[in-house]
């Protein structure tokens, strides 16, 4: 059999002992264990790459779906956080100083993203904030960290207009040069809350989308009854571009404090048009299962990464993955491995790179077909891999290591 690369006693996840033969960067057999097959092994090519597995878990790497490369300070001193309450206090906090940061903006999205491979990420969807102070200069660094690592992990970027498209004079002009220099997604942001008209903010965002045919991803920080009119307005845009399947929702933090027929019917339109939505796992979030019951894309992020709106954030997507069942009360083995899925294939199906899962059951990723993004781990099953967080960890990007022990390679 002819193979690029062979891993060697994996147990993909946590189930019997295996080792995984990868051509092409796929998946393209599998075999018992070469530590545990009774006589020698089937011949594979002498000039594969060997990759030991150790006994480890196979998992698939992760897919943060949610994260602020370009607002990042990981790896500089710790600085006191001195933001204001509101998005808008908070913008204006982090506008003062992103620029009087020890690191240039480009090497801190440039060194993050390389710590969240190193731990295990390779598929991104980061937001570059663009408004009238910064214009490109953001954009231009988050595309300079996906240029530097474009070997290592596939990145979307967001042109985020964090500022609102209202407030400053220019601001949708910015969001479009963004666009028309690279930007994959096309951001919006609390139509009623920030920028007071959300009809004039939506048309902006979805003509946008339509205009430069890319999909849209919108934070939604509003409470209850604003956050169900917001999205009620983009559930309209949506059904007149018949834009089924192009759009996200992250946060949704006031749509969790809906009385509960409001928000099933919502949770069946999402399902109907296809609406995705992102999670950084607070407690506040929509219910997991409750998406789950509905079919509802959800993906995972880490969302700032100790930056100017907060200390939180250490660029491992194996700890937010902890965190999203423990704000969810997750006990039982299944739950958490459900959110090991969420972290890993589910962000994909979010990024449209890979089919939503089927259930909650589903544990894709891992099987032959399967493109070889993958994270070994150690663990005794997959719920102890979560709760112990080893730095033991080999990543795999299209059947190549791309890091080994949390360093690049």
């Amino acid at each position: 059999m002819t193979a690029d690369l062979l891993i060697t006693d994996v147990r993909p996840w946590g189930g019997p002992a295996c080792d995984l033969v990868v051509t092409d960067g796929v998946i393209a057999s599998t075999r018992p264990a070469t530590t545990h097959a009774a006589s020698g092994p089937p011949a594979v090519d002498p000039s594969a790459t060997v990759v030991e597995g150790r006994g480890r878990l196979a998992l698939p790497s992760f897919a943060d779906v949610h994260v602020h490369l370009d607002s990042t300070r990981l790896g500089l001193p710790f600085r006191p956080h001195t933001g204001a309450p509101g998005v808008w206090a908070m913008m204006l906090n982090d506008r003062r100083n992103w620029r009087d940061a020890e690191a240039s903006i480009t090497e801190r999205t440039t060194s993050t993203l390389a710590m969240m491979i190193a731990r295990g990420t390779t598929a991104v969807r980061s937001y570059a904030q663009v408004d009238v102070n910064c214009r490109l200069e953001r954009l231009d660094a988050v595309l300079a960290a996906r240029e530097a690592h474009a070997g290592r992990a596939e990145v979307q970027v967001i042109a985020f207009p964090q500022a609102g498209l209202l407030r400053e004079a220019g601001s949708t002009e910015v969001l479009a040069d963004a666009l028309a220099s690279g930007a994959d997604v096309v951001g919006g942001i609390d139509p009623c809350a920030l920028d007071r008209d959300p009809v004039r903010h939506l048309d902006l965002v979805f003509g946008l989308a339509d205009r430069f045919q890319v999909p849209i991803d919108i934070h939604l920080h509003e409470p209850d009854q604003l956050a169900k009119f917001s999205t009620e307005l983009i559930l309209e845009r949506i059904r007149a571009l018949d834009l089924r399947g192009r759009v996200t929702i992250s946060h949704g933090y006031g749509l969790a404090k809906l009385p509960e027929p409001e928000l099933r019917s919502l949770l069946e339109q999402f399902r109907e048009w296809d609406v995705a939505m992102a999670t950084v796992a607070p407690p506040s979030a929509l219910p997991t299962l409750l998406l789950a019951e509905y079919g509802v894309r959800l993906g995972l992020g880490e969302d700032g990464q100790r930056d100017y709106w907060s200390p939180y954030g250490n660029a491992d997507m194996l700890d937010r993955t902890w965190q999203l069942a423990f704000t969810n009360g997750f006990r039982q083995d299944r739950l958490i491995e459900h959110c090991v899925a969420i972290a890993t294939r589910g962000g994909r199906a979010v990024l449209g790179t890979d089919a939503p899962l089927a259930s909650l059951d589903d544990r894709p990723g891992v099987a032959v077909g399967d493109r070889a993004d993958l994270l070994l781990v150690p663990g005794d099953t997959v719920t102890a891999a979560v709760m112990d967080r080893s730095p033991d960890r080999t990543v795999l990007h299209r059947g190549v290591v791309v890091a080994d022990g949390l360093q690049l390679l």
